[in-house]
């Protein structure tokens, strides 16, 4: 059992990352990291601005191929995977900053996170799903998402991202910007999702609401991984809490 009461810590690895080095042109932004996210987890990538936190899912969705190392997803590598090939194979990610189309409705949103599949009634089974999750896009479907709080569009992102009907979820900051009392709804709504069976990698600023959610985590400092624990084990380290969680 995980730290916080779901999830499955002992299952079988869905994405295994092994020694992986991306580079922007000629900066090395990862150097060999190793990390892996097992069936029914919620894993927390944490460090600073900088690190490597949104390099890593970058990798992993195919929008940065890594120049050495392999990523394997459902024990098939898929390193050199094209984005699109990705996202079919059970890999969905809500971005950094939302990236919704502002000018399309939350329904127009949300159907093109399903751009890519032709089952129909599944997918409207899908979109409902999205609105049980997220009541408010409901009330909302019909509005412009650029027009909706911040808090609005961060759930519109992960809906989106959920209608790819994912194995493995990868959020990037969905607290960034909010309010707090948004910033709990979401959490709690990324449990739920998670206890529904999606896997989820989670990069987060807020490293306690990070570490309260996940079973374990990883922590990343200039492209290397410097430390791997159970979240339970990560809150109380003398490093993290200083470094991440305020304390002196």
């Amino acid at each position: 059992m995980s730290a916080n009461g779901n999830g499955a810590a002992g299952g079988v690895p869905i994405l295994e990352i092994s020694d992986i080095h991306t580079y922007y042109g000629s900066i090395h932004a990862l150097k060999g990291i190793s990390l892996e996210v097992r069936e029914g987890e919620i894993v927390t990538l944490l460090g600073a601005n900088g690190a490597g936190k949104t390099t890593t899912l970058r990798s992993i969705n195919g929008l940065n191929r890594p120049r050495q190392g392999t990523i394997r997803f459902q024990g098939r590598e898929i390193t050199t995977t094209a984005a699109h090939d990705i996202v079919k194979r059970g890999i969905a990610q809500s971005p950094e900053g939302r990236r919704l189309f502002p000018r399309m409705s939350v329904t127009e949103n949300l159907e093109m996170g399903a751009f890519q599949r032709n089952d129909k009634s599944e997918i409207r089974s899908d979109m409902e799903r999205v609105f049980e999750l997220f009541p408010r896009l409901q009330e909302r479907r019909h509005q412009k998402a650029g027009t909706m709080s911040g808090g609005e569009q961060q759930m519109c992102a992960i809906g989106r991202a959920l209608m790819a009907r994912p194995k493995l979820l990868l959020l990037d900051e969905p607290s960034l910007g909010l309010a707090p009392i948004f910033v709990e709804r979401i959490f709690d709504i990324i449990r739920q999702i998670n206890e529904q069976g999606t896997s989820i990698l989670l990069v987060e600023q807020n490293a306690l609401m990070a570490l309260d959610a996940a079973d374990r985590g990883y922590v990343l400092e200039t492209g290397r991984i410097v430390l791997a624990d159970n979240a339970a084990a990560l809150k109380t380290n003398e490093e993290v809490r200083k470094t991440y969680l305020g304390e002196s």
